[in-house]
């Protein structure tokens, strides 16, 4: 009861995921915030015309502090149903749930902890967090479909060498702000949150970020991900995924470049008409002019990706401009322009722009 009156004085009060509270049976701390994307849309998208008003994405984001070694986290994500009886239905559906065990220091090893249950697989949410615009859509690997966000299993995560200093964190970057870098890797049932897991094989993916020079350049990261498994079908074709990534954030801009090259995907799609996995590369760079006293970013992207048929190649050329206004904790006004070029891998012919808000609370 006692809990429940906390939450309720939380919410008409006012709350972010900052926001912390008492209680005295027992859980120390519980947070609720939120993240919408919500946009409106014109142009061509996958080669049909649209136009129209939507809900990309909403989270609600609940999380609790048990004691000193232990928390945890669940976030309900409400997306469009694409097909079946439901196609068009706003559904709610579980993107996290997980327990998250606190370790102490050991050598360089600091701030490390293990994620399981409905986790965080490496990769994305590194990326996504020097690439604040997920707004817009979804980044490179995932885009196309390589790659996913959220799986059942478990992911262990460090900073190395400690924390950089508390002005860095707070003019440039809060999140994996490791001295010298950081590391996560994990396994996982392989098919991504929203997926039966189709096969018995279990994914390891992994991430390491170094940060080489964390007093003359601290914003400069650079980072290799890989996975090895199979794709998520009966099947079980081949996934290997290597790529790197190097990124430079300050509080004037932020770039990114990165090169991929793999065999398969996670799905188990990228598989010609035999079930064999295909061989795949491409790069995407990125980059944010940031104006602080205005509040404006000025955004740009190019990702371009090619699928190695036997007799052919399939390719895309996707274009991304954009300005954004950001306002209460990040979040954003955006427009922005999307156009994707080429046989497709993922999608074909899309050329939109893109009125957007993301709402975090």
């Amino acid at each position: 009861m006692i809990l429940c009156l906390s939450i309720l004085i939380t919410v008409i009060d006012g709350y972010s995921d900052e926001n912390e509270f008492s209680s005295d049976m027992g859980i120390q701390s519980v947070s609720i915030g939120g993240q919408w994307f919500l946009s409106y849309l014109d142009g061509t998208l996958d080669g049909e015309p649209v136009n129209l008003f939507t809900v990309t994405r909403g989270y609600i984001n609940i999380k609790t502090v048990l004691n000193e070694s232990f928390s945890g986290r669940i976030t309900p994500d409400v997306s469009i149903d694409q097909e079946g009886d439901g196609a068009g239905d706003l559904e709610l559906r579980l993107k996290y749930a997980y327990l998250k065990w606190h370790l102490p220091n050991l050598f360089i090893f600091t701030k490390s902890y293990f994620e399981l249950g409905l986790v965080h697989r490496p990769w994305l949410n590194f990326e996504e967090n020097v690439n604040g615009y997920r707004v817009q859509g979804t980044m490179f690997l995932a885009r196309n479909g390589v790659v996913n966000s959220a799986d059942f299993g478990v992911t262990f995560v460090t900073l190395l060498g400690g924390k950089m200093s508390e002005e860095y964190q707070k003019s440039v970057s809060k999140k994996y702000p490791g001295r010298y870098g950081s590391i996560a890797i994990g396994v996982y049932n392989g098919g991504g949150y929203h997926a039966f897991e189709r096969n018995t094989n279990k994914p390891i993916e992994g991430r390491i970020t170094l940060r080489p020079f964390p007093e003359i350049i601290p914003g400069l990261q650079v980072s290799y991900t890989g996975a090895y498994g199979k794709g998520n079908t009966v099947e079980a074709p081949d996934w290997i995924l290597n790529m790197g990534y190097i990124s430079w954030e300050n509080q004037r801009f932020t770039l990114t470049g990165s090169y991929y090259k793999g065999v398969g995907d996670f799905r188990g799609a990228a598989v010609d008409s035999l079930g064999n996995s295909l061989d795949q590369d491409g790069y995407s760079f990125f980059g944010e002019v940031k104006f602080p006293k205005l509040n404006l970013g000025i955004i740009a992207r190019f990702d371009f990706i090619q699928r190695h048929e036997y007799s052919d190649a399939l390719e895309s050329r996707r274009y991304i401009a954009g300005v954004a206004y950001r306002f209460y904790k990040n979040s954003k006004f955006m427009i922005a322009y999307d156009r994707n070029e080429g046989k497709g891998i993922i999608g074909d012919n899309t050329n939109v722009v893109q009125y957007v808000i993301e709402v975090r609370f």
